[in-house]
């Protein structure tokens, strides 16, 4: 680990961590916009053996998450709106978040269809903060998918991605 009070900041990496804000049911809010602002849960049935994917913020209010049972979800927010996963529309819309994040650099790692490491120390060589490049990360995937995202930065993967938390 670097020593923080020795080692130039200049020769830290900058790490950049995006995660997709609620991604499979904001996906569900933004091509169904009777959807915005209800409860909605991306996942099995819950008069089966199914099982939460994902859920809105507005879902999560209720204590509802992810791996959870949908018949206890069901049970947590009666109201909730059970969507069936539509695999083909996430990762198109993944594929557009990827592709605006190769913008930046061409050192991205993607760690699921949701969220990527970013490698943006040469993007910082000219005194351009990483912070900076991760608040126009968040602006453009909202102007060009609809969607929101978190962005954490730091020198290494780990806490990049606790700031994007």
């Amino acid at each position: 680990m670097p020593n923080l009070l020795t080692e130039p900041i200049a020769k830290l990496r900058k790490i950049i961590h995006v995660d997709m804000d609620a991604f499979f049911a904001a996906v569900e809010q933004r091509d169904h916009p009777e959807l915005q602002g209800q409860p909605v849960i991306v996942g099995g049935d819950p008069a089966g053996r199914g099982v939460v994917a994902t859920c809105s913020y507005e879902a999560r209010r209720f204590g509802i998450h992810s791996a959870m049972t949908a018949a206890r979800a069901r049970s947590l927010c009666p109201q909730a709106i059970f969507v069936r996963p539509r695999m083909e529309a996430y990762r198109k819309a993944s594929r557009q978040v990827m592709n605006i994040l190769q913008k930046y650099t061409p050192l991205v790692e993607p760690l699921s269809l949701d969220e990527a490491f970013l490698d943006v120390t040469a993007a910082t060589a000219d005194g351009i903060l990483a912070v900076q490049i991760a608040r126009e990360i968040r602006w453009c995937i909202q102007q060009e998918t609809g969607l929101t995202a978190s962005a954490g930065v730091s020198y290494n993967k780990l806490l990049a991605k606790l700031a994007s938390d």
